[in-house]
């Protein structure tokens, strides 16, 4: 799919010469010099390329990027990181405020707080994660410049284990943190909630009540446990869905991990 649309790195690179050398060259010596510079052969027919790539795949090469001349194992090996640590810390904090907020909500079923709870979360589910974002950068960043609008970690930080390095990736972060919290919460309260309401009327609940344990024992060890079972699938496919987010999310933020090289690969078609 990525073949058929129209232009290539092979028409990037011919535009790159051409300026650089004029006319010192014809058109099939720099053919010739791309094909060595860009180890691709676009004579071949496409299966024969793409059981090429598969074969370098999987022994371990990746190939080379066009666009920013380095190994794509290297690119990815250090963009990678940036895009877990945004994955799983919003993964956690989506979780963990909307597990609380929904068993709560069960709770006090019924009552001005379930009812206005329940109508926000509504509302913030049916709101794609990128608007948030944009939201977002727009008032909290450009606007109020209360967060950096794009980077990792501020310039005179030094990498490494020190508290000013982790204070550094957490406030570059928050933005994009906060965009997936903020999109994400709402349908997990949602979904404990019903759990939660569904677990409060079981058998097995009265008989609890009935032996005397107190109301925390049978919130933690009876109900949160069993409303929270049935959202384990969830999670596992919430996970795919904060990854495949990073390409849109990451390019909005200005933010380098694997989504950011993503969408620049596929804008300046670099295959590898």
């Amino acid at each position: 799919m990525i073949r058929l649309m129209p232009g290539g790195p092979m028409d990037f690179l011919r535009a790159q010469m051409s300026q650089q050398v004029g006319g010192q060259m014809t058109q099939a010596e720099m053919d010739r010099k791309l094909e060595l510079f860009t180890n691709m052969h676009p004579d071949r027919p496409l299966h024969e390329q793409y059981f090429g790539y598969i074969e370098h795949v999987l022994s371990g090469d990746l190939g080379r990027s066009i666009w920013y001349n380095e190994p794509v194992a290297e690119i990815l090996g250090a963009a990678m990181p940036w895009t877990i640590f945004i994955s799983i810390v919003s993964l956690v904090v989506i979780y963990a405020a909307g597990v609380s907020l929904g068993a709560i909500m069960a709770y006090i079923e019924g009552s001005k707080f379930d009812i206005s709870s329940s109508m926000l979360s509504i509302v913030i589910t049916s709101v794609p994660f990128y608007i948030v974002a944009i939201v977002l950068v727009w008032f909290l960043g450009y606007q109020w410049g209360l967060f950096p609008i794009s980077g990792q970690f501020g310039e005179n930080v030094r990498p490494g284990y020190n508290t000013a390095f982790i204070q550094s990736i957490l406030y570059y972060g928050a933005l994009p943190i906060i965009s997936l919290v903020l999109a994400g919460f709402g349908r997990i309260a949602l979904s404990m909630r019903g759990n939660s309401i569904q677990t409060l009327g079981a058998d097995y609940l009265r008989v609890a009540r009935l032996r005397g344990l107190s109301q925390r024992r049978i919130a933690l060890r009876y109900v949160a446990r069993n409303a929270f079972l049935p959202m384990y699938t969830g999670m596992m496919i919430s996970i795919g869905t904060l990854f495949g987010s990073s390409i849109i999310l990451e390019q909005i933020f200005s933010y380098p991990g694997v989504g950011y090289y993503m969408f620049r690969a596929v804008s300046s078609r670099d295959y590898p």
